[in-house]
């Protein structure tokens, strides 16, 4: 039996579950030390409860996850607009090595699962559900592509199988970018090369040097739902000829576009685009998010296949761990935005661009902020990597 809940009751316990992460953060030192996000650990403890109240009640609780999905657009069309064309400049060589690690990543993923599809006995078509249609491309590229596993390989049980990896991956993902960035951070006594610069997503709490105002949510709030109309727009186009992508990807662009000629043709205007009410906007958004698809998950689900599932997530949580720390790391230089990807690649590795996000977001609260990282990832990420990875698995997968 399952209890349904109705949006706004799932968005009200998103905010509790929120507010309880962070609760347990700040008592809890080693969570923060290990720059753990709020909404990980309060989703984490509220997906173990509702586990536990599927096993003494025998029903499992569902929560509507359309106003999580909302999110998503809204926090990704924000990340557009605090795009500057200068950043494309400045990123420099981010702008070609950040997709060659995610193509490293990509191939990686998809070897080492279609090697564990044949160990386990899964059928090779498979091996994507073990690789990037569900670590790198989370849950929403895992729900999208395994009915076509299913019809290729004439598998029962693809859907499940496509949750519980993305699911497992989702929490490896969330637990281990935060502590390897914090190690290398402090490994090697790295400092914020912009110090003062106003965070992107998310305010410290020891670092809020101006007000928020209402006039200030009123014209950046009005901002980000032309961006979303506009992009709405731009998607039932892309549609219509016959490109699938994710909504948030068309918001995005729209929103560099807007941002940008806001800038060109209102220079004086009040700034909207990397502004405390922007980021903490972003941080709300994000972070409502991720506690919706923590808090979600069903980790009962896990029971049947949890052996390969464990095997194969551990192997590619360490490869992807390795690469980032040994590979990426050194080759963006040994600096602080390097260790700041870190965490960021290794999260976007095995649980999508929101958890890499996340991650990044949690470090630079800790010890300062990486406008330049926290930009470049999500717009390479969304656009690059989407269509990348849809590409490849289209490959693999469809005859």
């Amino acid at each position: 039996m399952t209890v349904a809940l109705p949006d706004f009751l799932s968005i009200t316990t998103a905010l509790a579950v929120f507010l309880s992460g962070r609760l347990v953060n700040q008592r809890v030192a080693l969570l923060h030390r290990l720059n753990i996000p709020d909404p990980v650990t309060g989703g984490l403890l509220a997906a173990l409860a509702v586990w536990a109240f599927y096993l003494t009640t025998g029903k499992a609780l569902s929560f509507s996850l359309d106003g999580r999905d909302l999110l998503l657009v809204l926090f990704f069309t924000g990340v557009g607009l605090n795009v500057r064309l200068r950043d494309l400049r400045m990123a420099g060589r981010l702008l070609w090595i950040l997709p060659l690690a995610m193509g490293v990543i990509i191939a990686m993923q998809n070897a080492v699962g279609f090697a564990a599809a044949m160990l386990f006995g899964y059928p090779a078509g498979a091996g994507v559900l073990f690789g990037s249609a569900t670590l790198i491309g989370g849950h929403g590229t895992a729900v999208a592509w395994s009915p076509a596993v299913g019809r290729v390989t004439e598998m029962a049980g693809y859907s499940e199988l496509a949750v519980a990896v993305a699911t497992l991956g989702l929490i490896v993902a969330a637990l281990m970018g935060g502590p390897v960035a914090g190690r290398l951070i402090a490994r090697h006594d790295l400092k914020p090369g912009q110090p003062d610069a106003v965070s992107v997503v998310g305010l410290p709490d020891d670092r809020i040097s101006q007000p928020i105002t209402a006039p200030d949510l009123m014209r950046v709030l009005l901002i980000l739902n032309v961006s979303v109309i506009l992009g709405y727009v731009a998607h039932g186009l892309i549609l219509e000829m016959g490109f699938k992508l994710p909504l948030f990807v068309p918001c995005l662009v729209v929103g560099v576009v807007l941002g940008n000629l806001r800038l060109a043709l209102a220079p004086r205007a009040a700034p909207v685009t990397r502004t405390p009410t922007l980021a903490l906007i972003l941080d709300f958004a994000l972070g409502t998010f991720l506690a919706m698809s923590l808090m979600s998950m069903q980790l009962w689900t896990l029971a049947d296949v949890w052996l390969p599932i464990l095997c194969v997530v551990a192997v590619q949580a360490a490869l992807a761990m390795g690469f980032v720390v040994f590979g990426l790391f050194p080759l963006l230089g040994r600096s602080y935005d390097a260790a700041v990807l870190t965490a960021g690649v290794g999260g976007l590795a095995m649980g999508g661009t929101p958890t890499a996000i996340a991650n990044m977001s949690t470090v630079t609260k800790h010890f300062g902020p990486a406008p330049l990282a926290l930009v470049t990832l999500p717009l390479v990420s969304a656009i690059f990597m989407n269509i990348l990875n849809a590409i490849v698995i289209q490959i693999l997968v469809l005859p």
